[in-house]
């Protein structure tokens, strides 16, 4: 989405000659092959460590830390191999995306127009607070170790990334929607009584 954006705002009149049907299917692609590999490999890991003793998640999901901690097996080599692949496709996918929205802001910040900028401004808040609000929780539930103080920590970052986030997507970029914004103002004054 950052690289539409970016396509949309910085070349507006080559946008539909970029953004292809083909140039679509591959970054639907790519983004479907490393959602499938990057699970593939965590789960080919714990197929070769040893279980033994309790079988008890302290979890909402079966995550792939929380499964590493069951294991009785040396699992160091693993989690590094993990935290290192997470953190590069993290990292890689931060950097393109915020790479996007350097250049967004930079035409953003060139327009003469004030509600031009507004506009383009309020077209791309939405993305940016998703985007924001999910690396902010992943890059913290898969960068820190997990100990006893922050495991609860970790259960919510872990449940609002997987869970709240993207109920949250609908909701936000429906506000950009200007009968919606209508009907939430009407709706909070009338609760306000104004």
């Amino acid at each position: 989405m950052a690289f539409d954006r970016y396509v949309a705002i910085c070349n507006p009149l080559r946008y539909t000659v970029i953004m292809n049907k083909r140039l679509c299917a591959l970054l639907s692609l790519i983004s479907w092959a490393i959602g499938f590999l990057d699970p593939l490999t965590q789960s080919l890991s714990i197929s070769y460590s040893s279980f033994c003793g309790h079988n008890m998640i302290d979890h909402f999901f079966c995550d792939f830390q929380t499964i590493m901690q069951l294991s009785c097996s040396d699992t160091s080599s693993i989690k590094l191999m993990m935290k290192t692949l997470n953190l590069s496709l993290v990292m890689v996918s931060l950097v393109l995306t915020l790479t996007s929205y350097c250049y967004i802001i930079s035409s953003i910040l060139k327009m003469k127009s004030v509600k031009g900028r507004y506009k383009v401004f309020s077209t791309c808040s939405s993305h940016l607070t998703v985007v924001s609000m999910y690396y902010g929780s992943a890059i913290f539930v898969y960068l820190t170790p997990i100990s006893e103080s922050t495991r609860s920590v970790h259960k919510l970052l872990d449940t609002s990334y997987s869970t709240v986030i993207p109920m949250m997507n609908p909701i936000i970029y429906s506000l950009r929607n200007k009968d919606i914004k209508a009907a939430l103002k009407k709706g909070m004054e009338g609760r306000t009584g104004g």
